[in-house]
């Protein structure tokens, strides 16, 4: 008698955690479209230079911007990033370290 109670509450608690376990990867899978953009870059997060997601303004503006820079001549564009260097203070060989 033992066993008739036993081998069905087993299998109930196995089902259940096998549905708590699909649940959590669909919870995740929705959570990480959008938390990767608050989790710090020293934690795995995006970069500082990580283009704007799509469908927002900051994204528009950005692939105006990119268009612009596409359509300068090579010389015009390497003079700006030049001036952009000078600007911020920084330069390649530090970047990279």
């Amino acid at each position: 008698m033992l066993m008739r109670i036993r081998l069905p509450s087993i299998a109930a608690v196995v089902a259940l955690l096998a549905s708590n376990l699909a649940g959590c990867g669909t919870v995740n899978e929705r959570l990480s479209a959008g938390m990767g953009d608050y989790v710090p870059q020293w934690a795995g997060g995006l970069p500082a230079d990580a283009p704007p997601r799509a469908g927002t303004p900051q994204y528009d503006a950005y692939m105006k911007e990119r268009e612009r820079k596409r359509l300068l001549p090579a010389t015009d564009r390497e003079k700006e990033e030049q001036a952009q260097k000078g600007a911020t203070g920084t330069t390649s060989a530090g970047a990279v370290r």
